[in-house]
């Protein structure tokens, strides 16, 4: 294993620089600069967005497989943005894995978004989708207030971040044809909104569905998905990837952001909605399965896939 980070923390531990807790066995793992080499076959990135452009094409053209939570190549044409149980095909885009990829994690906001509509689309087909966002502290990274000093608050603005929600979508719904993404042809709307939350991104919908269905059968669509990561019993996936919540006030992050090691996505308030057809909230843990639970998901898939070679 090899940590690389800023010129700023380069050289020192990695339990010194870390936030929170971090391992016993890697608190004297000694971090290597940015730009060093490496001998590890698969990188994962966490590189801050005008960092992550240059650094991991570099990385892909030295031969890795780079797993990217950054921005920066989310939708290039040949890169894939995979959420595993809704898109695995898209790592088709990779012809050659010899040759070093890059594959991308979406958004936080939007994975959790994405593992709620996709069992929709899948089962009924979707035309329209309606999301305000309610976004945790900690997905500001290291820039985060703390939750006292947030508290009373709200930001009805976080840049870029609803162009990600709408593009990103539409991409991981779409399908692979001729070698590129078509994305998905349907309407998507996003508000985001950070209030005073730690962890956990909570989103209220609204979808328009390709046909006319009862609320059992969301219910059932939502409780029967799953997806290849589950037929593969890779390590990082969930039993259930989303989880249905009964009662009016679910769910809620203080209780449930943890569902199934923060690995699954839980739904809640299902009603019919007087605009489209059909409203509910759904909460992510954007940490976890939003960033580094999700890539690790998607690492696992990508070796199961052959990516990494033999």
């Amino acid at each position: 294993m090899e940590v690389r980070a800023s010129s700023e923390s380069a050289g020192q531990a990695l339990g010194k620089r870390t936030r929170g807790v971090c391992p016993e066995k890697l608190q004297d793992l000694v971090l290597g600069g940015i730009h060093e080499g490496s001998s590890c076959r698969l990188v994962f990135s966490a590189l801050p967005s005008e960092v992550a452009y240059e650094r991991e094409a570099s990385l892909r053209a030295a031969g890795h497989l780079v797993v990217t939570n950054a921005a920066s190549h989310r939708l290039a044409p040949d890169v894939p943005l995979v959420i595993p149980e809704v898109n695995p095909e898209h790592l088709d885009l990779i012809l050659d894995p010899s040759k070093g990829a890059i594959i991308a994690n979406p958004n936080c906001s939007t994975a959790g978004l994405v593992l709620a509509v996709a069992p929709l689309a899948r089962a009924f087909g979707l035309n329209s989708i309606h999301a305000v966002t309610l976004q945790a502290l900690s997905g500001m990274g290291s820039a985060a207030p703390t939750l006292e000093e947030f508290a009373g608050k709200i930001s009805p603005f976080i840049p870029g971040e609803e162009e990600k929600i709408e593009l990103e979508t539409r991409r991981l719904l779409g399908t692979l044809e001729g070698g590129s993404i078509q994305p998905a042809e349907l309407a998507v709307a996003a508000t985001s909104n950070r209030v005073p939350v730690v962890d956990g991104h909570t989103a209220c919908v609204s979808v328009s569905l390709g046909r006319p269905v009862e609320r059992e059968e969301i219910l059932e669509a939502w409780s029967a998905f799953s997806g290849v990561p589950q037929a593969l019993g890779l390590p990082s996936a969930p039993a259930q990837p989303v989880v249905c919540l009964e009662g009016d006030d679910v769910p809620r992050p203080e209780h449930h952001v943890d569902e199934q090691g923060g690995m699954a996505i839980s739904v809640g308030r299902l009603r019919r909605c007087p605009i489209l057809d059909w409203r509910f909230t759904t909460l992510s843990h954007n940490a976890i399965r939003g960033a580094a639970g999700g890539a690790v998901l998607l690492a696992e898939l990508a070796c199961e896939r052959g990516l990494l070679g033999e």
